[in-house]
């Protein structure tokens, strides 16, 4: 991507949330329980505001903001120092970006809506107490472990209730048809986590806690100056750059939550942080299998340790997790003992499918989510589906199942996906550029959705599919252009907000690639996207982020589950070296610049 750097160290995109575990044995019995419940300035103007809602919600107060756009205000930091508090500041403007066709005057006038639904990115729920997380990466690079993990339930209810909120486009007025929610669902690749996601987008009752019932065992109650120990008086190293003390913090992040689920239909992409342990460790290595649900967890290694696992998961060059298994037998005598829980074994691809398919978890619907009974014949992950008339969704599966954080498409999938592409495009280009017509396809406007994004897809080998050829991003790009449909490819990964126009020489030919940063980092975004046909040859693409429902102002007194999600938004911004950075640009990168934000992408009419 032009004129952003894309390289996240190891405390994000390649190990984020310093955590690691390994999927179960293939075949394992398994069951979630049922239940009832760049070229050219880009010219700006302000949108007309949501109109606002202000329901109570399960729990706790509301703020204005509630069911807002950061086209109305945004989250933003105050005061000084090494902890800042966050209120409520002015939206963000809407830029018009024309780099792949011309906006003309009067189009607001003729348009017609064709689409309108909401993407989640990067939830990564967590179970934080899991032995196989590695926070003590943290040594030497601080932002290697957050200190709001611990309210990423709290904080993605609080997104569910703002999705829920959104009553209609700002743009079109037409309400949400769905929720597709890119990867990176949760962060372990542990069952228990796979319960907490479903549950909270289909509605019920969590309790954000594993090993004792009664008592959290984790890293900030361990007393060690090198994590932010939020209940005690330890001058650690988190508190000394400004970090408060907050009394109860732990008891409240373990109390159940209920999420009141979304009101309307959502789609699921798969992640590597959903298909691999750590996002980034090779699956079903039995050394792992058995740590994860054990009764043993490391809470600080060496620094050599440190240095050598961080170097081995930046390359991903390390398939058999030798430079973990190696740090956990040498210290086995510095693991302290915690409580064995067997909720937090890892999953096949199989039961991941099977979890989607179980009707306890079907909430608003669709049934399966994306997945039918037909995808559990190869574990495929991959699928189209409906967005609106004239309108199809197109989710595929980027992840490398053998083990690493980056992403690529097998021959198999990048066949079928052309096939779908065909079966939706009257005319398209073959690989010489020669014009195809298919007289029988049935023409729609196509968007493409996946977890990475192009510049995070690579082409190495894959053990766990290994007859296959694998596919970067470069050549998906290339295969989207040949098909004129082709409107947008949505994802995530980076966490950053960034927006790419893919331009051709035909220009019916180019498309955006929207990338949405995360929920559980700074700045805790989602989107809106709103699709129209402006009736000039040419189609707007509406690309609107929204906040939680939290209100902005946090009370560390309130340790309610939306004084919670309030927290959770402020502890991100509060990151090491983050608040200051925002201050100067340093961090702009995440949020994205103006024109990565609050958009209106024009592209030329099939």
């Amino acid at each position: 991507m032009a004129g952003i750097d894309t390289h996240i160290p190891t405390n994000r995109r390649r190990f984020l949330l310093s955590s690691g575990a390994a999927v179960a044995g293939a075949g394992a019995a398994w069951a979630l329980p049922n239940r009832r419940s760049s070229s050219g300035a880009p010219s700006t103007a302000h949108a007309q505001p949501l109109t606002r809602t202000s329901p109570a919600g399960p729990g706790g107060r509301r703020a204005a903001p509630f069911g807002a756009t950061t086209l109305d205000t945004t989250a933003r930091l105050v005061g000084s120092g090494g902890y800042r508090r966050i209120t409520s500041g002015p939206g963000w403007p809407l830029v018009v970006r024309g780099e792949l066709a011309s906006a003309a005057s009067g189009r607001q006038d003729r348009r017609t809506a064709l689409a309108c639904f909401l993407q989640f990115t990067d939830l990564h729920v967590a179970d934080v107490q899991s032995p196989l997380r590695t926070e003590y990466l943290r040594v030497g690079s601080p932002g290697s472990w957050q200190t709001q993990e611990a309210l990423s339930v709290a904080g993605a209810v609080s997104l569910v209730e703002q999705a829920n909120a959104v009553r209609k486009g700002p743009h079109t007025g037409r309400p949400p048809a769905f929720v597709m929610s890119t990867g990176d669902n949760i962060d372990n690749h542990s069952m228990v986590e796979l319960e907490w996601f479903l549950t909270l987008m289909s509605g019920g009752r969590i309790t954000p806690n594993t090993g004792d019932p009664t008592s959290y065992e984790g890293v900030q109650n361990s007393g060690l100056a090198l994590y932010w120990n939020p209940d005690s008086s330890l001058r650690d190293q988190d508190k000394k750059r400004g970090m408060p003390p907050i009394p109860g913090y732990l008891e409240a992040a373990m109390r159940p939550v209920v999420s009141p689920g979304l009101r309307l239909p959502w789609y699921s992409t798969p992640g590597n942080h959903d298909d691999l342990p750590g996002g980034c460790l090779a699956p079903q290595d039995p050394v792992l299998t058995e740590y994860i649900t054990g009764a043993r967890k490391l809470f600080s290694v060496p620094d050599a340790d440190v240095a050598a696992l961080r170097k081995a998961l930046d390359s991903g060059d390390d398939p058999k997790c030798t430079v973990l298994k190696d740090i956990l037998r040498h210290n086995a005598s510095r693991a302290r003992t915690v409580t064995a829980d067997e909720r937090r074994r890892m999953f096949t691809p199989h039961e991941y499918l099977q979890a989607h398919l179980n009707p306890a978890f079907a909430g608003a619907g669709p049934a399966g989510h994306g997945y039918t009974d037909n995808h559990l014949d190869g574990d495929r992950m991959y699928y189209s589906f409906t967005i609106a008339e004239g309108v199809i969704g197109i989710s595929i599966d980027t992840t490398y199942r053998s083990g690493h954080f980056e992403g690529s498409l097998g021959t198999e999938q990048l066949r079928w996906l052309e096939q779908t592409l065909a079966a939706h495009s009257s005319r398209h280009y073959d690989e010489d550029g020669r014009l195809v017509r298919n007289t029988g396809a049935d023409d729609a406007h196509i968007m493409v959705f996946s977890h990475h994004h192009s510049p995070s897809m690579t082409r190495r080998p894959d053990a766990a599919r290994s007859e296959e050829t694998r596919h970067d991003g470069e050549e998906v790009i290339a295969l989207l252009s040949r098909f004129p449909n082709v409107v947008a490819w949505i994802n995530g990964h980076s966490h950053i907000n960034h927006i790419t126009p893919h331009a051709h020489p035909t220009a019916a030919r180019s498309f955006w690639e929207v990338n949405t940063a995360s929920h559980v980092d700074y700045p805790q975004h989602a989107r809106i996207i709103e699709l129209v046909d402006n009736h000039d040859g040419t189609l707007s693409l509406f690309t609107t982020l929204i906040e939680s429902a939290a209100p902005h102002h946090t009370d560390f007194g309130d340790l309610s589950s939306v004084g919670l999600a309030s927290l959770y938004r402020e502890l991100s911004y509060n990151a090491p070296g983050l608040a200051a950075g925002l201050t100067d640009g340093v961090h702009e990168k995440m949020a994205g610049t103006a024109a990565d934000r609050n958009t209106e992408l024009l592209v030329r009419r099939a």
